[in-house]
């Protein structure tokens, strides 16, 4: 295809989008249900209703009956930016407390808890209010005696494991500059249940076991402490908002006001902004808009009415700069440029928005194309973080190898000047709008997705904006380049911005959160409040399961000489199109090399640039995805130019050329990707868990060696591609046609051998059996500690699929878990604990089991002490066992498989030796499953059997006898881990 037609089509394209884009008209429309007044935005897709109560409490609805499940967020705006002066994090800190319960979920006996609660909450004044050391430490020790006394009445975590029971599948929250949010996905038929639960947990709320909470905020402090891109972040807030609490409070706090927090405080702020209001109930998913809107009525109608008055502030004063700081720390280097953006809604807002996806979009933006195609930086991006009276406008890029920092800067101000220039291809902005709106589309499907969008609204404008979301891509198409040119020239000024250098050194700053004395606390786990009876004794419409019959949802087809897998698309005009290979790394090495190098050359005809811009200009993506033991071709967009998007993947695969030049260029980057990975904590821990699984030659240090990359040449890339499609492979198609008419323009595409090669031989890795205790040990520099405990078990057997799911959900896969209420609740030992059975993904593996926590190194100790009683005696717990069942049992009711998710569904069968749904086996042998099952599998499983401890944390913190007296250690180098 010549690079005109490309363009051509491009064009003809665009072009209809931009005419689709004129011709819906927006405006807010009112009505009515049962009194209860509402307002919508005309020809609205998610077509969402905004409620208001008679208190002033905002409920906002969008029906999806795609699943019998919905999203649900209660918003409350207040963050970090309300945080008084004095008590910084102390939004947070309630947010915390909010799982506490009630004056009746969470107690056996409020009235005999009580004078404990008040007895805390005065010590804790007295605390805040001494500075003599000795004196701290004598009214600290009388709160850990009281708080042991008042938590023998209390049972800590009811609330989650309510939820658990309920269904829900997302319990959890959120802390940020402007907001808090309550979240979770629960099923349809536990609304009404959901919705009393809620309305009491914000009427009545009780402060309850807080100084082991207490502990896990320092925990998370400290984690913060310890990730580089965090402390980055806030140094862009501290430059762009000088003044403000946008950049001079931080979320978690400082460490001084963490030491010494105050009930009566975090009281006052909850009295003060969460009141109607200032908060909002958001739905999006299987329900009756009515019917939710008398019930929530009915709950909700207790909150009195009480104005409240947002964060205001002096305006920022103008940026005289360039401010530029240093961050150092473990992590890859990289450095990120910050300008101060206008407030939400305004036209400044809009464009910065489009500015940052001129610049990034992933395929066709100036950063893509000019500084990740042609490879100049290792990578980079831009984005536009939005609040309610600024935008945090952030580029970004790390460096190469032997690229300096600031010459990565200058790179990424070429870009900004481009766009002043207006040196820029004039079909970018509607291939914008097109791009949008497929992930328009794509998002309607989605209920977080929708919730996500209201819940932002809300915080930013209590949703009075919405019109403006609706309208959005209208709005946008009015834009002319010309005003793209004038706003950056206005926006991008001489010295308006911070310059963050994230640099790899040691942070000499890092002052830890000390931990204080704790005394484990009682969590009666095996007790339930007569609250909790009540609710779980409440009706609930049963909801059918559906199973999945791969003889019905899938049909099967040929696409030439490729086997086709179909499924119909029967909601819009989407298509996904795939090439499923049985074959990936571990049959040949350079396989993810050459797929990396697709994405930096072109064919004869057509440059990568000019083909990267076709691609985004008709909606539609590609990626070429290479496992460990399959390789995933992926094509989608919008279905009217499946041909187009599928040709242009045909002739780039099949008619790629080399390019010496990005070659080298890749070879350079892929080397200093390498070596930043040896940086980044979480994929040295990988190294060690896989070292652990299979023993020193394993998966994750399976790849190139130095020597093997430097000598990769271009001819055997790309031998690699031009071969590809000759391997046996199928076809797996998601989309609006039939399949007789995908089987043929599939065919007439894709072009594949009369008879296909056999793969290259597969490298095969087995798991090491644990016989003794042993430890795996990396040095790096950070506050905290991380463990994993690490064991292979037994050969698969579906069979017991279904007890570990069981046992999963009572022992550590949650917050309801043995092993959260334990490690946290009770001892405060870690911010993050889980422990979870493994079922592998194919016939041919084994089980194994993982578990974690993360702790302050000088707490690790006891944390290994903490979880080492765990998997040797398993604690019983009635009311957590019942739980876990009826969690999983409404997980199961709920579950829907749909879309390209059948497709997926059957494959991953078929790798088990399976040809059925294996989901309907487990809800049908659900109510088989007793505590004394989960007994025996973690006697024969977990207690008393030998671990790998995977430990990786600083060796100044950590003593080298304390990890002997474990096991045998074994200290390992990043070379050993990463294979180079």
């Amino acid at each position: 295809m010549k690079l005109k037609l490309i363009a051509c089509i491009a064009a003809s394209f665009l072009w209809a989008i931009g005419a689709q884009a004129q011709q819906k008209n927006y405006q807010w429309l009112t009505g009515a249900t049962d009194g209860v007044p509402y307002k919508y935005v005309s020809n609205d897709p998610m077509k969402t209703r905004f409620y208001t109560l008679k208190n002033g409490l905002t409920v906002i609805l969008t029906e999806n009956k795609k699943e019998p499940r919905i999203t649900a967020k209660i918003a409350v705006r207040a963050g970090s930016n309300t945080d008084p002066k004095d008590h910084t994090g102390l939004a947070h800190y309630l947010e915390h407390l909010l799982f506490k319960g009630t004056s009746e979920m969470g107690t056996t006996n409020y009235a005999k808890e009580k004078p404990y609660l008040d007895r805390i909450e005065n010590l804790y004044e007295q605390y805040n209010a001494t500075t003599d050391t000795a004196k701290r430490r004598s009214i600290y020790k009388e709160i850990d005696q009281v708080s042991g006394e008042a938590a023998k009445i209390s049972i800590a975590n009811e609330y989650t494991k309510l939820m658990a029971t309920m269904g829900s599948q997302g319990t959890n929250a959120h802390t940020w500059v402007e907001e808090t949010v309550y979240e979770e996905n629960i099923p349809s038929t536990s609304l009404n249940k959901f919705l009393k639960v809620q309305a009491d947990r914000f009427r009545d709320p009780v402060f309850r076991i807080f100084h082991t909470e207490l502990e896990a905020v320092y925990e998370e402090k400290n984690r913060t402490m310890d990730n580089d891109g965090w402390k980055v972040m806030e140094a862009m807030h501290r430059n762009l908002f000088p003044t403000s609490n946008y950049g001079q409070q931080t979320t978690i706090g400082t460490v001084e006001h963490l030491k010494n927090p105050s009930l009566k405080a975090i009281r006052q702020y909850f009295d003060k902004y969460y009141v109607p209001n200032n908060m909002a109930l958001i739905l999006a998913g299987d329900f009756n808009t009515e019917a939710v809107v008398k019930e929530v009525n009915k709950q909700f109608a207790y909150m009195k009415p009480s104005p409240v008055a947002g964060y205001e502030h002096a305006p920022e004063p103008e940026i005289k700069g360039p401010v530029v700081t240093e961050i150092l720390g473990p992590s890859a280097e990289n450095v990120q440029i910050g300008f101060r953006g206008g407030p939400e809604g305004s036209r400044e807002a809009m464009m910065a928005d489009l500015l940052s996806t001129i610049l990034a979009n992933g395929k066709a933006g100036l950063i893509d194309l000019n500084l990740n195609q042609q490879q100049k930086i290792l990578s980079g991006g831009a984005y536009l973080r939005q609040y309610k009276d600024y935008g945090v406008f952030d580029i970004y890029a790390t460096a190469k190898q032997d690229q300096s920092l600031e010459s990565v800067k200058d790179l990424l101000f070429e870009q900004i000047d481009i766009i002043k220039k207006g040196s820029f291809d004039d079909h970018l902005l509607k291939a914008i709008i097109a791009n949008y709106k497929l992930d328009e589309i794509r998002g309607l499907s989605s209920n977080d997705s929708r919730a996500s969008q209201l819940m932002q609204s809300f915080i930013a404008n209590k949703g009075e904006g919405w019109i403006k979301n609706v309208s959005y891509l209208q709005r946008l198409s009015t834009i002319t380049k010309k005003d793209v040119v004038d706003f950056a020239n206005q926006f991008f000024k001489a010295g308006n911005y911070t310059v963050i250098y994230k640099r790899k050194g040691e942070d000499k700053s890092i002052a830890k959160v000390e931990k204080p004395s704790i005394t484990p606390v009682a969590t009666n786990d095996n007790l339930e409040s007569d609250y909790v009876k009540k609710v779980n004794a409440m009706p609930a419409t049963p909801v059918k399961p559906l199973w999945i019959d791969y003889n019905k949802a899938i049909q099967k087809g040929k696409a030439g000489t490729t086997a086709l897998l179909y499924v119909p698309n029967k909601e819009n005009e989407l298509f996904s199109l795939y090439y499923r290979f049985d074959m990936g790394s571990w049959n040949n090495k350079i396989l993810p090399v050459a797929a990396s190098y697709l994405s930096y050359i072109g064919t004869d005809k057509d440059p990568a640039e000019a083909i990267n811009k076709a691609f985004y200009n008709i909606a539609c993506n590609y990626s070429v995805n290479v496992g460990t033991e399959n390789t995933t071709i992926t094509i989608s967009g919008l279905q009217e130019n499946f041909e187009k998007a599928a040709r242009l993947f045909e002739s780039l695969l099949l008619n790629c050329k080399a390019d010496e030049a990005a070659l080298t260029a890749l070879k350079g980057r892929l080397a200093k990707a390498r070596a930043n990975r040896k940086l980044d904590k979480s994929a040295i821990m990988q190294g060690l868990s896989s070292y652990a699984f299979y023993g020193a030659n394993n998966p994750f240090n399976y790849t190139l060696s130095d020597e093997e990359l430097k000598n990769l040449d271009s001819k055997t890339l790309i031998d690699a591609l031009h071969q590809l499609t000759g391997y046996k492979h199928m076809a797996l198609y998601f989309g609006p046609v039939s399949i007789s008419e995908a089987s043929k323009k599939i065919a007439a595409i894709h072009k594949v051998p009369a008879a296909f090669n056999d793969y290259p031989k597969g490298l095969t890795f087995n798991r090491t059996t644990q016989t003794a205790n042993q430890v795996l040990f990396t040095n790096y520099d950070m506050v905290q500690s991380e463990v994993r405990w690490m064991r292979n078990t037994e050969a698969y057997d579906p069979a017991k699929e279904l007890t570990a799911d069981v046992f999963n959900n009572y022992f550590g896969g949650g917050m309801g878990g043995i092993v959260f209420q334990t490690i946290r609740e009770s001892k405060a030992l870690a911010y993050s604990t889980y422990a979870l059975y493994l079922t592998p993904s194919k016939k041919e593996d084994r089980y194994s089991f993982m578990a974690y926590v993360g702790s302050q190194a000088d707490k690790m100790n006891d944390a290994i002490a903490g979880m080492n009683e765990l998997l040797t005696t398993l604690p019983k717990s009635d009311k957590s066992f019942e739980s876990a069942k009826a969690s999983l049992k409404n997980d199961l009711e709920t579950d829907r498989i749909t879309n390209e998710g059948i497709l997926f569904s059957y494959l991953a069968a078929q790798r088990k030796g399976l040809n059925y749904d294996i989901r309907k086996t487990k809800y049908e042998q659900l109510g088989g499953i007793t505590f004394d099952n989960i007994r025996r599998f973690h006697q024969q499983e977990l207690s008393g059997k030998p671990y790998t401890y995977c430990v990786l944390g600083s060796d100044k913190k950590i003593k080298t006898e304390d990890l002997q007296k474990i096991g045998q250690l074994k200290t390992l180098t990043l070379e050993e881990l990463f294979g180079y």
